[in-house]
């Protein structure tokens, strides 16, 4: 595949299986994101890997901010089982040092492109994934569960594993819906 095709193609794929990306398939995979656009060299990344056991670890941590509000056991039940719709979920972690010339918003916008990177990457060699967010990434709990500090945040949790269906046809989309020259 070429770089251009993943490019134009890319689409997520929800349904994921074992195996997960390990070996030098993984490291090509953190690589990739280690090559995100790095204002001043502060390399504002972090990323934590969690399979096996570490799925339950991650799911303990999301059902911990869950408890902590209250939520609803369906909310609670949803978060438990969150973590095990892939073989392997990759959170990545903008970790932000004060700067004059590079302010926070230039460091989650680099660590974003590390999750693109790093899901590209993943797709070129044979695997799939898809990115996720969502409220529970700012919660307390699990900032502390995750040593956050100052305005480090987690940008979003990338699932990986081997694709469960093929993907959907790419949506065309019409360009002068979104551009405009000067």
């Amino acid at each position: 595949m070429d770089a251009l095709d993943l490019l134009l193609n890319r689409r997520s794929i929800a349904k994921l299986s074992q195996p997960a990306p390990e070996g030098q398939v993984l490291e090509n995979i953190i690589r990739a994101g280690l090559r995100a656009p790095d204002h001043a060299g502060l390399t504002p990344w972090r990323f934590v890997i969690s399979q096996g056991e570490g799925l339950s670890k991650l799911a303990d941590i999301l059902v911990s901010a869950a408890q902590a509000e209250r939520s609803e056991e369906s909310v609670v039940e949803k978060l438990r089982n969150a973590p095990f719709r892939a073989p392997m979920v990759i959170t990545v972690i903008a970790k932000v040092t004060p700067h004059e010339k590079v302010p926070a918003l230039e460091q989650y916008l680099s660590a974003g492109c590390a999750v693109q990177a790093m899901q590209m990457a993943a797709v070129a060699q044979g695997f799939q994934g898809f990115w996720r967010s969502g409220k529970w990434m700012f919660h307390q709990n699990v900032h502390s569960a995750f040593g956050l500090e100052g305005d480090d945040e987690i940008i979003g949790f990338l699932y990986l594993g081997t694709p469960g269906c093929t993907p959907m046809k790419v949506p065309e989309r019409d360009l002068s819906k979104f551009v405009e020259y000067m």
